[in-house]
Formats: C-alpha cells, sequence, structure tokens
C-alpha cells in the first residue's frame, strides 16, 4: 500500500467525468487500498478516484463504521433534505454550508465484484453523494447555498 497524492482545487482532473471499470483486478484492487490508506492518512470520511488522479468510477466512505467501495455506483433515489457545513480533502481547509439530500439509495459493486444496494441518512447519505459528486466532475463548492460565497 502506498499514500497517493490528494489533487488540489484547481488541478483539471477534479472537473472531469469518470470512466466506468469494467474489470475488478489487482490493479484495482491496490487503488482501492491506497485510496483507503491516503483518505484515513488526511483524516477524511469519503476519498473519490479523481482526487488522487484515476478518471475511474470509483469511491470509498467511512464515517467510522469501516469502509465501504463503491465501484461503479449509480444513485437510485433521494429525499429530504439536511444543511450542514461540508469540507473536501481537495479543498483543505475550506468549508461552506451545503443543503443535500437526508437519504439516498445507491447501488454499487464492492471490491469482490458482488452488487449491494445501500440505503443511508444523514452523514452517510452526506459523504455518498459528496463522493459521487467527484465522478460527475461536481465539488462541494459547486452547491453550497448561497452563491456569492463560492
Amino acid at each position: 500500500m502506498a499514500l497517493r497524492n490528494i489533487r488540489k482545487y484547481g488541478d483539471d482532473v477534479l472537473r472531469k467525468k469518470c470512466r466506468e471499470i469494467d474489470k475488478i483486478d489487482d490493479r484495482l484492487l491496490t487503488l482501492i487500498e491506497d485510496m483507503k490508506e491516503t483518505m484515513y492518512e488526511a483524516d477524511g470520511v469519503g476519498l473519490a478516484a479523481p482526487q488522487v488522479g484515476i478518471l475511474k468510477r470509483l469511491f470509498i466512505v467511512d464515517i467510522g463504521e469501516g469502509p465501504l467501495v463503491f465501484i461503479n455506483p449509480e444513485i437510485l433515489e433521494t429525499s429530504g433534505t439536511q444543511t450542514d457545513e461540508e469540507g473536501c480533502l481537495s479543498l483543505p481547509g475550506k468549508t461552506e454550508e451545503v443543503t443535500r439530500p437526508n437519504f439516498v439509495k445507491a447501488r454499487a459493486l464492492n471490491e469482490k465484484g458482488e452488487e449491494f444496494e445501500i440505503e443511508a441518512e444523514e452523514l452517510l447519505a452526506r459523504a455518498i453523494l459528496h463522493e459521487y459528486d467527484h465522478l460527475n466532475g461536481t465539488l462541494f463548492i459547486d452547491r453550497v447555498n448561497s452563491p456569492s460565497q463560492k
């Protein structure tokens, strides 16, 4: 395992749409382990592949219950709203108030290639939606409540 460099705001890779992953191989599994190590070292709750310069539809989240790996995730349903301070490892030191759905239902593959569905609320829902945004080139500052704060 190795620490990866986290790309910072202004890096073009953070604004690109990621490609689907077509196979889970040793290289991808190494990337997943590296991403976990990098996320924990940076004290984050999530990390998406583009944040380490890889344009693949992959992210991990851990809100303190163990890491969840999302390969080729899809958002199936959202509902409700929650507003809270949000930050990002690619924008160190910056936080803004962001409103997101309070509930999310998502489908993805795990690192074993097994499909799963997850229903999440509050912080876990926020983390999933934040990381999912990264796969489409969207950053949390694009979603701040007051556009004048960007």
